[in-house]
């Protein structure tokens, strides 16, 4: 189903149903959730989702997959293209997804599954072959890797208030000095309740941040130079290292979908 809302569908008497959007740049789904969970997938386009626990960047060629319940905002960049299935909950459990909010690699195979299934009719035969591509699908997507795109937020108010501050406002120079004052918090109580609510340093999130925010801003087509610049790092090399370093390919390769990261 193309340009279809799903909340018109997620009744219908199918363990998966797929739907196929475009949207322009800059749109933004407001917070919503499903009763079936979702594999988002942008075809074409950056994706950012957010929810209670953190912060998920999708790039081209990649997938969010969503439980059932959770409560989500979409901000897309440019124009994007994306193809989604619902899959009721007590099939995902059993078929054994992702319990979290995880960024999936997508094999060339799962990008085909989802791009004819969302031309089957609503109503697909289970036994023929059209029940075959969604079982298909589903054992697809269990298969794929997970990928370490997402900021996770913490639970204290403080904390988070501040750090969906810094997401919106990334950059390297930003001193956890600052932060601990700014939290009204000593540097070593700041460190020990970040470290736990997060699990990880406030350094490692905040480069993780940066990452993920200079991820959006490439796949939108903005210069690499002037992104490392307004992050905070010292040139397009050292933002570069950090994309080899920790996503296993550079940013022009990672972004053309030749990356390590790319299920085979």
């Amino acid at each position: 189903m193309r340009n279809a809302r799903i909340d018109r569908y997620e009744d219908i008497p199918r363990d998966v149903v797929t739907t196929g959007n475009e949207y322009a740049a800059h749109y933004v789904l407001s917070p919503h959730s499903h009763r079936r969970c979702q594999l988002l997938y942008a075809m074409t386009g950056v994706m950012t989702v957010i929810t209670e626990e953190g912060s998920w960047v999708i790039p081209p060629r990649r997938a969010l997959w969503i439980p059932s319940g959770v409560m989500h905002e979409v901000h897309l960049g440019g124009p994007t293209s994306t193809r989604s299935a619902f899959v009721l909950e007590h099939v995902a459990q059993a078929t054994g997804l992702p319990t979290h909010c995880e960024v999936l690699a997508v094999s060339p195979l799962l990008h085909e599954l989802l791009i004819e299934a969302v031309d089957l009719p609503a109503l697909y035969e289970l036994d023929g072959r059209d029940g075959m591509v969604m079982r298909l699908l589903l054992e697809e997507i269990r298969r794929m890797p997970t990928l370490a795109l997402n900021t996770p937020l913490p639970r204290e108010r403080r904390l988070a208030a501040l750090c969906r501050h810094l997401l919106e406002h990334p950059s390297q120079e930003v001193k956890i000095d600052d932060m601990a004052m700014s939290a009204g918090m000593s540097r070593r109580n700041f460190t020990r309740m970040f470290r736990e609510q997060t699990g990880m340093s406030f350094a490692a999130w905040r480069q993780q941040a940066c990452l993920l925010a200079a991820l959006t801003r490439l796949g939108n087509g903005e210069p690499v130079t002037q992104v490392a610049m307004e992050l905070g790092y010292n040139s397009s090399s050292a933002l570069s290292a950090v994309f080899r370093r920790v996503l296993g390919a550079p940013p022009s390769r990672f972004l053309a979908n030749n990356g390590p990261s790319s299920a085979t």
